[in-house]
């Protein structure tokens, strides 16, 4: 599908990109994303810093020298690739500069504002360099927001960028990139911005805002989260903006990689299944619970991998599991790194249940798949979710999520009920540690008593698909509207 015969060209500009440098969901939907748009026929090219913890084979392309401040920064443009299922390579653009980017880590650094300043600049300034104009640049997260302030407050002035429009799409609304005002010098910009209607936010610069601003088109991950983001209750204070945009604003439900994630396939598994058999699922359990020094048991399996933040609704989970493991005898292991009072709290269950929890403090993609195939529930109690990838993992390995109805969670889990034979999972709306906990003993009453109706659930879930297929068709469209608009033409949100 080419959006009327025409090929569109793609910069993707992304912080993290999967397999390259990756903290959560952003770099899977960079590494994902663009791979299947390139299937679709379309030009598109990634562009990132090359971390120091970043060791792939490259090729160089250009040096760019970049105004930052006061000083001018030399940014060295290597190629690397990615390949889609086609085996045809998408080039990804590594920008070297041994002052901000050649590290160890990807964020939480003094001069974080520097560094993606930086990334923003020499993203716009290494397109004549490497020979190649993009009809439009998709914006990732708070990182790459100054780019679309950027494009309208100096760049259109050159013919070469006054047509490329923008795309921001907002992964997290919670991370802003906040920072003091004195930043903006880095920015090399004439006065007029740095104003309540522009990028100034409560006295401070923000990047997210100036994508929130300046873009041609704002997505978020979920079209319920694209409505939650308008008001107050989960707007971050950003509400007011992102309301004067409401005609601009979409949503698009991520999808995941169906090859990275294939449980007939997936080598970091005990044993390989799919929905023709399905009891090869359970030694997968048994595996896991062998490994872990948890007992074979029949009783539920729960699985949480996520961030250990309070975003993730883990008071919930923690105020009801002693109930469960004394009455159900259920198992939970624990997989995600945060906030050390999660890392002491799930500690502190372990030591207390050793044979029924086990809590891993670390970021291990083979456990998690380990995790997810081998789990009967998957437990998201999200305070909000703007799109959650781990319930459509966990859905990829037949393993049934309880979530809160939130966000992605919410447009993306049916609740299941005797009446209602579409239900995906089981879900609850109220935060609250009775509603969870009522939840899941909703869930594991299923799995006891209704043995038949939780394999349909199984089955269920072996066959959805929330693979790249449908967003990228719904991305292209909205890649489309950005360029007429761009070019005058007049469309709007209907």
């Amino acid at each position: 599908m080419k959006i009327n015969n025409k090929q569109l060209k793609v910069l993707f500009v992304s912080a993290e990109v999967d397999p390259f440098a990756k903290t959560g969901g952003l770099a899977d939907v960079a590494g994902s994303l663009p791979k299947e748009l390139t299937l679709l026929g379309h030009d598109v090219r990634i562009v990132m810093p090359r971390y120091g913890i970043i060791d792939v084979n490259t090729k160089y392309v250009a040096d760019v020298a970049v105004e930052i401040g006061h000083r001018i920064e030399t940014c060295v443009i290597k190629e690397g690739s990615i390949f889609n299922t086609e085996n045809k390579a998408i080039p990804v653009y590594f920008i070297e500069n041994h002052n901000y980017f050649n590290r160890n880590g990807i964020y939480c650094y003094f001069d974080d504002a520097q560094r993606f300043i930086l990334l923003c600049k020499t993203a716009l300034e290494m397109l004549p360099a490497i020979g190649f104009k993009p009809d439009i640049i998709h914006c990732n997260d708070w990182h790459t927001g100054p780019i679309c302030l950027l494009l309208n407050e100096k760049y259109r002035k050159n013919d070469f960028y006054k047509d490329i429009a923008t795309i921001y799409t907002v992964h997290n609304l919670e991370y802003q990139g906040n920072f003091g005002a004195d930043v903006t010098r880095y920015l090399n910009l004439e006065e007029g911005y740095f104003v309540s209607d522009k990028a100034e936010f409560y006295g401070m610069f923000s990047f997210m805002k100036c994508g929130l601003v300046y873009a041609d088109i704002i997505n978020t991950v979920s079209k319920q989260y694209a409505e939650e983001i308008l008001t107050t209750a989960y707007g971050e204070k950003m509400e007011g903006v992102l309301n004067k945009r409401k005609e601009d604003l979409f949503g698009i439900v991520n999808g995941i990689s169906y090859e990275e994630f294939d449980p007939s396939k997936d080598e970091c598994l005990y044993a390989n299944f799919d929905k023709n058999n399905i009891k090869l699922k359970n030694k997968n359990k048994q595996a896991i619970q062998d490994e872990l020094n948890l007992p074979r048991s029949q009783a539920p399996l729960m699985g949480v991998v996520t961030r250990l933040t309070g975003q993730k609704g883990l008071e919930l989970l923690l105020g009801c599991i002693d109930d469960l493991i004394i009455k159900e005898n259920v198992q939970l292991i624990v997989l995600g790194l945060g906030d050390e009072c999660y890392h002491n709290a799930f500690s502190e269950l372990q030591k207390k249940y050793p044979l029924n929890v086990a809590a891993f403090f670390e970021f291990n993609t083979d456990l998690a798949k380990k995790i997810y195939a081998a789990s009967d529930m998957f437990l998201m109690p999200s305070r909000f979710e703007p799109c959650g990838l781990g319930q459509i993992i966990s859905l990829r390995y037949g393993t049934i999520p309880v979530v809160r109805a939130t966000g992605g969670l919410a447009e993306t889990i049916i609740d299941y009920d005797e009446n209602n034979a579409e239900g995906n999972g089981f879900s609850f709306e109220e935060f609250s540690v009775s509603e969870f906990n009522k939840t899941i003993y909703r869930a594991i009453d299923v799995y006891k008593n209704k043995p038949k109706i939780w394999e349909t659930l199984v089955l269920r879930a072996l066959d959805s698909d929330f693979s790249w297929k449908k967003p990228s068709r719904a991305y292209l469209e909205l890649y489309e509207l950005a360029v007429k608009r761009k070019k005058g033409e007049l469309i709007t949100n209907e």
